[in-house]
């Protein structure tokens, strides 16, 4: 899809604008944060939450700027007025600047990623990686690690790396929420140690409201072995569940399975999910 346009402090402009200047330190350090959002037939998908969370991790990096939740919601309806029928993702970046008026904040389309409707039946591949990010609650532009444990996956053909702490334990991927699943309890990893997803967030929504239980626990890698099943969360996937990890093949049980349709359901309800 041919995207056109995109918005910088709140203003339309034609998508050849879209440039960043070398001379952007900011830029060039990762002095910023964004967000990644879907949209489908002109819905943006938990468009609240997604601000909410861009601010906060605004708030803790320390960028100063003029934005407000309102100006950011407004910026983004006016930039998919335009594609009421079409599935996209959209990206939000706000960068710092040595002023509060200097921030920028710029939204664009880009294309969606679907992953292989296989990976939801079979399962996906995943390997492991040690790092931890410094500000566990804010989604920065500071992603080389990251972006390096996400390389050394697709290096073996799996779909993501799971980041290991000093402690030996699961965190979350370089771009998803990770569970493990034993019964219809869910354990997520402590919520200081990672980014609150926002599929996360809706997911445990839905769990809570058909039975499930949550249990907040450090996840050994070790233990691995002990699960019924693991699986992930992000905008993009939904659910993807696990097929392995390091090798270790695990399960996809029926609370799974279930919980997969479940929140399918939520979504195809709320937001027309196609």
């Amino acid at each position: 899809m041919d995207f056109k346009h995109f918005s910088q402090n709140g203003k339309i402009l034609p998508i050849e604008k879209a440039v960043i200047p070398l001379s952007n330190i900011e830029y060039s350090y990762g002095y910023g944060v964004y967000e990644s959002l879907r949209v489908n037939n002109g819905i943006v998908y938990f468009i609240d939450d997604h601000i909410e969370r861009l601010i906060e991790s605004a708030k803790i990096i320390g960028i100063n700027h003029l934005f407000d939740e309102e100006f950011v919601k407004k910026s983004i309806l006016d930039l998919v007025v335009d594609y009421q029928t079409e599935t996209f993702n959209l990206k939000i970046l706000l960068i710092g600047g040595a002023t509060k008026e200097r921030a920028i904040l710029n939204i664009f389309c880009l294309n969606p990623f679907f992953p292989d409707r296989k990976l939801y039946r079979d399962g996906a591949e995943f390997i492991t990686y040690e790092y931890e990010r410094a500000f566990p609650h804010a989604k920065t532009l500071n992603m080389l690690q990251s972006y390096l444990a996400y390389a050394k996956a697709k290096e073996k053909n799996a779909y993501d790396a799971l980041l290991i702490n000093q402690k030996g334990c699961i965190t979350e991927g370089t771009r998803t929420n990770f569970f493990y699943i034993k019964g219809k309890t869910i354990f997520t990893p402590s919520e200081p140690d990672i980014l609150l997803g926002v599929m996360r967030k809706a997911m445990l929504k839905v769990a809570l409201s058909n039975d499930y239980k949550i249990v907040e626990t450090n996840i050994k890698l070790d233990d691995v072995k002990s699960y019924d099943g693991a699986f992930v969360t992000s905008t993009s996937s939904k659910i993807m569940p696990v097929r392995s990890i390091n090798g270790i093949v695990l399960n996809i049980p029926v609370s799974l399975k279930d919980l997969m349709s479940l929140l399918n359901k939520f979504l195809e309800t709320n937001f027309h999910l196609q």
